[in-house]
């Protein structure tokens, strides 16, 4: 026994063995360990009692084999692994967070926001105004109540995340179910039951109550105005007159039996169409052109006609359209080029950090054809399709400039100018998420409530107006431009820019850059901190700054800012 013995140690006395044969024990024990993690944190939230398998499956909850249940397991396992790309420019635009990215999955049939929910059920306002609880439902999984998408987490899923992600997708109402399992729709099919079968707490925070076994605790949203209102993957529009000239407006028609959205919708996507518009048993596909701008909304009343095929659907009639946007992308404006000829005018696209400069990119290039630039280089915007981007801010290929700079020599630099500006209070609560989230992610709470937030609202409260000061007071030629109305009329905004830059207007490629107007580059509409993450201080100071610049504004004989802007 002494012999072999003897032989492994003088095997592992050698010292380039020795250091290999650790190197591996090392790996095969942290990939042990990993794994180990991933399994025993999924098991751990398993003992409920009611008999229903935890782990997700593509099918819902229950009803999944061993095999597909470890596969989902180590897929969520790698999945939390991945870090975002290193960001590039100046300091200010290199930090940069992680953020989970939510499993999401389509499930089933979609269904549309003309109903409002039943009448006699439960409600309760929820403290922040974000979502009001309407009540415990049943859910099968053979016919779910929410028919939208879902996704599960059994870790950290809240009420709040739940509720973000079905509003970031347009969708009315959020349902919770089994402690961890998030369902969105536009409609409850299904009734409700006693509260007290809504009675398994959230596995991300258990003082609050995410449904139970086959039991759904469902809000309904409270969907800003912007937020899209979906019939599964087409976007509802509204209700529209009929356009004088329907043949040419709307150039493809077919009368359909049993008349749905879900018909009209598909037929329009088949023959590659961008709007579907319900007129009674009549179905229309076309574009938006001068013909149908989809400017002028009528009240939807006027549109209210149930579908032969869906009791819950409207069809709208032979004067009003229900109009709907399909998934086919309108490629009139999707062509991009840098400019045939290089340019000795250099036109800046600047604005303070947060105010929507990239989002003012986005619909440049779709509304003009050309490229924008950068003073900077990001190699996440060029991989988004900012090809500009990698381009010297000199180079005279691309139409405008992105530039977040301020002072009398690199304004100068400049022959003319778009100056965006922003409400500061939302400005910094963007940069500061861009800051810590990247483009469109969030900052954590840790964040907001730490030592970060004060700090950076002292340093950067003042360059948000020095910003403009500086532009108004060194550029040659300036076009002031405020985010909040590019956003509120976007067609003519967008316009008198594509003018200032002396290019041609197309007016079917803006109608075009309507319907595609928010790109990659929209953060959701419903997340919001649960608190004013500005003091009483900070307020009287940015209050301060907001009369700066308004005033500035004024002597230059612009309009001021916005009416809400200013100090309340």
């Amino acid at each position: 026994m002494a012999r072999p013995l003897l032989k492994i140690h003088r095997y592992f006395h050698r010292k380039p063995v020795r250091f290999f044969s650790f190197i591996i024990l090392y790996l095969t024990a942290g990939s042990l360990v990993f794994l180990h993690s991933g399994f025993s944190s999924d098991s751990s939230t398993s003992g409920s009692g009611s008999g229903r398998d935890p782990v997700i499956s593509e099918g819902g909850a229950g009803g999944a084999s061993p095999t597909s249940d470890g596969l989902g397991i180590i897929g969520r396992v790698f999945k939390e692994t991945r870090r975002a790309p290193r960001r590039f420019g100046p300091p200010w635009m290199k930090e940069n967070g992680v953020q989970d990215a939510p499993e999401w999955a389509g499930r089933g049939v979609y269904a549309n926001s003309w109903n409002h929910g039943a009448k006699g059920r439960t409600t309760k306002e929820m403290d922040d105004g974000r979502a009001k609880y309407i009540g415990c439902y049943v859910d099968d999984t053979q016919k779910r109540a929410l028919r939208g998408v879902s996704f599960f987490d059994y870790k950290k899923m809240t009420v709040f995340r739940c509720q973000d992600n079905c509003a970031e997708r347009g969708y009315l109402y959020a349902g919770l179910e089994f402690g961890a399992e998030c369902y969105c729709g536009h409609k409850i099919q299904a009734s409700n039951v006693s509260e007290s079968d809504c009675n398994m707490g959230c596995k991300g925070e258990k003082t609050n109550l995410c449904g139970g076994p086959n039991r759904l605790s469902i809000y309904r949203l409270e969907l800003s105005q912007e937020s899209a209102r979906r019939y599964g993957s087409a976007i509802f529009k509204g209700c529209f007159k009929r356009p004088d000239n329907v043949t040419l407006a709307l150039p493809v028609s077919a009368v359909i039996q049993n008349m749905s959205v879900d018909k009209c919708v598909d037929m329009c996507t088949e023959k590659e169409f961008s709007l579907a518009a319900l007129a009674g048993e009549k179905c229309h596909c076309g574009f938006p052109t001068p013909l149908f701008t989809l400017h002028e909304h009528e009240d939807e009343e006027l549109c209210v006609h149930r579908c032969a095929g869906e009791d819950f659907d409207s069809c709208g009639n032979n004067d009003f359209f229900v109009v709907y946007q399909t998934q086919v992308q309108d490629n009139r404006c999707m062509d991009r080029r840098f400019l045939p000829t290089r340019s000795k005018h250099q036109v800046a696209l600047a604005s303070f950090p947060g105010a929507g400069n990239t989002w003012a990119r986005h619909l440049i290039e779709l509304a003009t054809g050309y490229y924008t630039g950068s003073y900077y280089f990001d190699g996440s915007l060029y991989n988004k399709g900012f090809k500009g981007e990698r381009d010297h801010w000199r180079s005279g290929r691309t139409i405008c400039i992105k530039t977040h700079e301020s002072g009398k020599k690199e304004i100068e630099a400049f022959d003319a100018s778009i100056v965006m500006i922003r409400n500061p209070y939302k400005a910094l609560m963007a940069e500061f998420n861009r800051k810590y989230g990247g483009h469109i992610g969030f900052a954590s709470q840790a964040h907001w409530r730490g030592k970060e937030w004060p700090e950076f609202v002292r340093n950067y409260a003042p360059w948000w107006a020095s910003h403009t000061l500086d532009w108004l007071k060194y550029g040659k030629k300036v076009h002031v431009v405020h985010f909040e109305d590019l956003k509120r009329d976007l067609f003519s905004h967008l316009k008198s820019m594509v003018v200032f830059l002396h290019l041609e207007v197309f007016e079917e490629r803006l109608l075009c850059v309507e319907g595609q107007k928010d790109g990659n580059f929209k953060r959701s509409g419903l997340r919001k901190l649960e608190y004013d993450p500005y003091t009483p201080e900070m307020r009287a100071n940015i209050d301060g700054l907001i009369k700066t610049v308004d005033t500035a504004l004024k002597k230059r004989n612009m309009s001021g800012v916005p009416d809400e802007y200013r100090p309340r």
